[in-house]
């Protein structure tokens, strides 16, 4: 990824546009998406402050504002990952195991590395250059047990000025030795944390237990007891996603009516509660999850590589009680950072269902459906003025594939779903964060690894 210089704290972005009005599970798809063929995007000091169709807005610019123009792009808003692991970035495409096998064989292996913080912060690097890559701005993100896995990630998110949330394993049982905390031990830690990164420029942290069967009852009122120190704080963990490990969960927690129950209970179910996965829920879990305001990832790379199940979107969307619902890539189960190729297999789960996919419902969980699962959709996940600059580029032409089947589409629903079908990180031409040009596809690579930070667009 090439260094390129600042971009002016005022500029703007031509181009087709897409973005949403309404959500479009609850309203006509193709009356929720926004798409303007050829607007203007004014971007200041980070934020969005016009937009609309160029030959409107052209004569309303301040003198010598520079505009960069994507010919053949399509900008929206970037990309909102709801669940995903960074430090399992290593041990992608890990293979043979279903869920609670594959923890033991890979994930606590590789997590153990993150006791060291130069290698902590190597995988951090990398991980959210990928993300950029990916044409995601934001992301729900798990660090390890260690507190320097939270340092190492939240110093390069702050240095790229990402908008993201993350935080501390908490797992004091049911894990190697050399991965568990105590119940006061991760509660001191992440308090430390909380104040050393909550709502430090753009980083939000999330307390993050696990899974239920990694944390005692009392790990897990200690949790329940860190959010209540903050405002804003986030709370991540793990729901239902894999049939033997809710088994397990009914036995390590034998009072409790539901795994979900488990969460209640402490105090770790409300907004800003972020559960991975919901395959296997029910329906008073879904009443429950739309009652109390909490979201719900879903993986369909990851729970169709472990062969956990299908999650039931449309179920949860069922807008006589909406749960807010987000997607992940759940990276290392999932198998890509790529929302594109995630909208992919989201697609056919969903057929497999015998429900389909709009286009417009794909981007919107990709975008502002991911923003407001996060409670963050008053900032991201949608093109409007007073919005932050967080954007990326999608090209549909960019394999002879696409561009081929691009050629065949006669409407804006055409081509984004030749993007989510087709597309990977090879589709995303650019990624903007805050207004600043962080990722560019063809820019010429130097030998070596270049900075990534404080680059912009060129004009």
């Amino acid at each position: 990824m090439p260094s390129l210089p600042p971009a002016p704290a005022r500029h703007a972005l031509r181009g087709r546009a897409v973005t949403f009005g309404t959500n479009p599970f609850l309203d006509d798809p193709a009356r929720a998406l926004v798409h303007e063929p050829d607007a203007l995007i004014l971007i200041e000091d980070g934020h969005i402050t016009r937009f609309g169709a160029f030959d409107a807005l052209r004569d309303t610019l301040p003198p010598d504002t520079p505009v960069t123009t994507w010919h053949h792009g399509i900008i929206s808003a970037g990309f909102v990952d709801t669940h995903v692991h960074y430090p399992q970035l290593p041990m992608i495409a890990a293979y043979g195991e279903q869920l609670l096998e594959w923890l033991e064989r890979y994930t606590f292996p590789t997590e153990a590395r993150f006791a060291d913080p130069d290698y902590a912060a190597g995988v951090a690097r990398r991980f959210l250059r990928e993300l950029l890559r990916a044409g995601t701005t934001s992301a729900a993100v798990y660090c390890t047990v260690h507190p320097q896995s939270v340092d190492a990630f939240f110093t390069e998110s702050a240095r790229l000025n990402t908008r993201m949330v993350a935080g501390k394993v908490l797992m004091d049982r049911n894990a190697p030795a050399n991965l568990r905390d105590t119940p006061q031990g991760g509660y001191d830690d992440s308090l430390a944390l909380i104040e050393r990164w909550h709502q430090h420029g753009r980083q939000l942290y999330a307390v993050t237990p696990r899974f239920a069967a990694t944390s005692t009852e009392e790990q897990l009122d200690l949790a329940g007891s860190l959010l209540r120190q903050r405002e804003g704080l986030f709370m991540q963990t793990h729901l239902s996603e894999n049939l033997a490990e809710v088994e397990w969960i009914s036995h390590l927690f034998p009072r409790r009516a539901s795994y979900l129950d488990v969460y209640a209970h402490a105090g770790l179910v409300g907004p800003r509660s972020v559960l991975g996965h919901g395959v296997h829920v029910d329906e008073d879990i879904f009443h429950t999850c739309h009652a109390a305001g909490c979201a719900l990832a879903h993986c369909p790379t990851s729970n169709l590589f472990l062969g956990s199940g299908a999650f039931r979107l449309f179920d949860a969307l069922d807008p006589r009680r909406p749960v807010r619902v987000g997607l992940g890539t759940d990276v290392g189960a999932g198998t890509s950072l790529s929302q594109l190729q995630t909208l992919n297999e989201a697609y056919k789960v969903a057929q497999s269902t015998g429900r389909r996919l709009h286009p417009a419902q794909a981007f919107w969980l990709a975008t502002a459906g991911g923003a407001r699962a996060l409670y963050l959709d008053d900032r991201i996940g949608t093109i409007a003025p007073g919005m932050e600059a967080d954007l990326c580029v999608l090209d549909p032409h960019a394999t002879p594939l696409m561009a081929q089947r691009a050629e065949q589409c006669e409407t804006i629903e055409d081509l984004l779903f030749v993007l989510m079908m087709l597309g990977d990180d090879r589709s995303v031409r650019a990624t903007y964060v805050a207004g600043q040009l962080v990722h560019d596809r063809d820019a010429p690579e130097a030998a070596g690894e270049r900075d990534p930070g404080h680059i912009t667009s060129f004009t």
